[in-house]
């Protein structure tokens, strides 16, 4: 038998050779235990399993190594600015290629501009990452030589806040985003499905008591001003109270968040806006609620057209003129700035910029809306109109057409086009049977507003109202299947309004007239059910202005009047649809089956609800038709459903008397000079 070269490890550490036979087991080391052997064959390859090594991380310090593990991707667009030696430079005119430096330093400069005191000449040093980052190297403008704003080095009016460098985390990714909420702002969670869940603080809905609007020279006259208007009036000078506080605020602090994002996806008519906002959860929302530049866009953003400066968490000063309370949103459309002081509540940023657009658009003979938008396959759009429980988002909803948009639009000469990059849905009492496609959308990226979880398995408890019946959900509207991407659409072929009447006297549906349809998106009118709030017992009216009183900004006939003119041009319809109540009011009578109104919406988009026979109702003179696919034709009009006529007779009298008395405070207005408009209006209402 051949010989063996055995290496065995000695007592004291050392190694020797040795040429032994298959007695090898009988070498014995300490306290009588076989000795450690290594054993190989002569003539065999040395014993290497599998050789994987690589060459050393290039890394001295576990700091470094982590610094590796990340990369920034740089777009290298050029930036086009128009210079005599590129003018009539052929396909390269007007194109100068900066470095990446002076880049991020005009952008820095434009931060620095933004967050610049009204009290001193330049804005605070701004310098781009996290703190916390560059704190493990020591002191930024030290150790890395970072890009600082050039303001920074013409600051004459020395203070605490012109010595120190805010940091600037700019337009950062959701990834991102979830770590800084995790790490630094307590009630921030991720829920089993990849959400991030957070808490608004104190306030759990808006404030619309405590939003005023700057009245100037030029607003005076532009704005809806007085009884009904949502438009709560202050001076210039309180404005810049509250601006200098918030901006004080946001100085103070170590790091703040900017995002430089879109509103509407027509490109001709974009708006730029930039939210400057203390807390990871607030940058979130609006980089799902705005659209979302690329990196391209973003080389060329430049100033914004529209500046939110979010100190959510900083009160307002009480004793300042005009404030009621420690919050307070203020709007000043000729500095083109919005300021939010004492409320955390991530909506106000949403619902400011839609004010924003109420005014912006009528002045570029734009139509905006609050409105849900879906288009079928053949490119017919439909426009739906309702306010809280009247079923907008349920109907707009359609698995067989293309959603545009949930919530707010604009009517352009180029189509409609949706405001907004997301969705905003409510959660309360969720289920994924009821709405699928909001159950599916709650995933990473994602914010949850106020929800309760299991703190162990992070599962949402959609029906827990203990933190607010206001949960909310805010995603992309790329998270919806069958959302169209980018968000617009040709002209509107029919615009439906809804309305959940609950004294069950309004048809199912009605075909209306241009003025009909300016009358009812004027009065905006659904019913608040007996059991839906605290001490009502009977179904009371609900009226609020072109569907969305709280946010438009001139007077709601202006609006009604630009509608009118858009579908008289584009040959669009107005339709009435009841989804309330049918055979009495609540509590007597029975809710008109969801199953039916889809027949009624399917008809519409169809077209062919055009071509059946119509009979008018007394008092509020609306036609209905007498038949329509898969819908009883008894429940058509409703006086056929209730059993005592009298009654029907009293309800229908009764909720006319309350649009007639909505509808005085609109009676006195008149569009431009023209006062027979408004008369037209007027008689398209209801008739004793």
């Amino acid at each position: 038998m051949a010989d063996k070269e055995t290496t065995t490890l000695t007592e004291n550490g050392s190694s020797k050779n040795a040429t032994t036979s298959d007695d090898k087991n009988n070498v014995i080391g300490r306290r009588g235990l076989p000795m450690i052997q290594i054993q190989k064959k002569a003539m065999e390859v040395p014993e290497i399993c599998h050789d994987d090594s690589t060459t050393p991380v290039k890394a001295q310090t576990i700091e470094e190594l982590h610094s590796l593990q990340k990369k920034r991707s740089t777009p290298n667009t050029p930036i086009r600015t128009p210079t005599a030696q590129t003018a009539g430079a052929g396909p390269f005119a007007n194109v100068i290629i900066i470095s990446e430096e002076d880049r991020q330093r005009q952008q820095l400069q434009s931060i620095s501009e933004s967050l610049a005191s009204l009290t001193r000449e330049t804005g605070p040093k701004v310098v781009k990452g996290d703190p916390a980052a560059s704190k493990l190297a020591g002191s930024p403008h030290q150790q890395h030589s970072p890009i600082i704003s050039t303001a920074a080095a013409a600051a004459f009016d020395v203070s605490d806040s012109a010595l120190k460098f805010t940091h600037v985390l700019y337009n950062l990714s959701p990834g991102e985003l979830y770590e800084q909420a995790i790490k630094y702002e307590k009630g921030s969670f991720i829920t089993a499905t990849g959400a991030l869940a957070t808490l608004s603080g104190a306030k759990t809905g808006r404030s619309p008591r405590d939003k005023r609007v700057v009245k100037d020279e030029t607003t005076e006259h532009d704005l809806w001003w007085g009884k009904g208007s949502p438009n709560i009036e202050m001076d210039e000078h309180t404005f810049l109270v509250n601006r200098e506080r918030a901006v004080d605020y946001l100085n103070s602090l170590e790091k703040v968040y900017v995002n430089d994002q879109f509103l509407n996806w027509d490109p001709e008519h974009r708006i730029k806006v930039r939210i400057v906002s203390a807390r990871a959860y607030h940058s979130l929302f609006m980089h799902n609620m705005c659209i979302r530049p690329t990196p391209e866009e973003l080389e060329e953003f430049g100033t914004p057209d529209f500046t939110i400066y979010n100190a959510g968490q900083f009160p307002c000063n009480r004793y300042t003129h005009y404030m009621t309370s420690s919050t307070s949103i203020d709007v000043n459309l000729t500095r083109k700035e919005m300021i939010i002081l004492g409320t955390q509540y991530a909506g106000e940023m949403k619902k400011g910029l839609f004010s924003l657009m109420h005014y912006l658009m009528p002045k570029r003979n734009i139509l905006s809306l609050h409105s849900g938008c879906n288009m079928g396959k053949n490119g017919d759009v439909a426009l739906f109109f309702g306010l809280s429980g009247t079923g907008k988002t349920t109907l707009s909803t359609d698995h067989n057409r293309y959603l545009i948009g949930d919530d707010e639009h604009c009517w352009s000469e180029n189509g409609v086009s949706n405001i907004e990059g997301g969705c905003y849905a409510k959660c309360v009492d969720l289920s994924k049977d009821k709405e699928p496609d909001i159950w599916n959308a709650i995933k990473f990226g994602t914010v949850l507003e106020n929800v309760v979880f299991d703190e162990h398995m992070r599962d949402v408890y959609f029906s827990d109202k203990s933190v607010t019946e206001n949960t909310r959900a805010a995603y992309p509207i790329e998270y919806i299947p069958n959302a169209r991407i980018p968000c617009v659409a040709p002209h509107a072929k029919n615009v439906i309004l809804l309305a959940c009447d609950a004294f069950g006297v309004l048809p199912p549906v009605s075909k209306l007239s241009l003025a009909q349809t300016m009358y009812h998106f004027i009065s905006g009118y659904t019913a608040l059910v007996a059991g839906t709030e605290d001490g009502i017992k009977e179904p009371q009216a609900t009226f609020s202005a072109c569907f969305g009183a709280a946010f438009i900004m001139m007077h709601p006939t202006k609006y009604a009047a630009m509608l009118a003119e858009k579908m008289q041009k584009h040959g669009a319809t107005g339709w009435l649809v009841n989804t309330g109540w049918s055979g009495g009011s609540y509590g007597s009578g029975n809710r008109i089956k969801l199953a039916y109104t889809r027949k009624i919406i399917d008809a519409i988009h169809s077209g062919s609800l055009l071509n059946v026979n119509y009979i008018k109702t007394e008092v509020f003179g609306l036609e209905i038709p007498t038949a329509i696919d898969g819908v009883p034709s008894e429940i058509l009009d409703p006086i056929n459903t209730w059993h005592d006529k009298k009654a029907y007779q009293d309800t229908l009298l009764k909720l006319a008397g309350l649009f007639k008395n909505n509808f005085d405070g609109f009676m006195n207005y008149k569009i431009g000079n023209d006062q027979k408009l408004g008369e037209e209006i007027v008689s398209a209402g209801p008739i004793f």
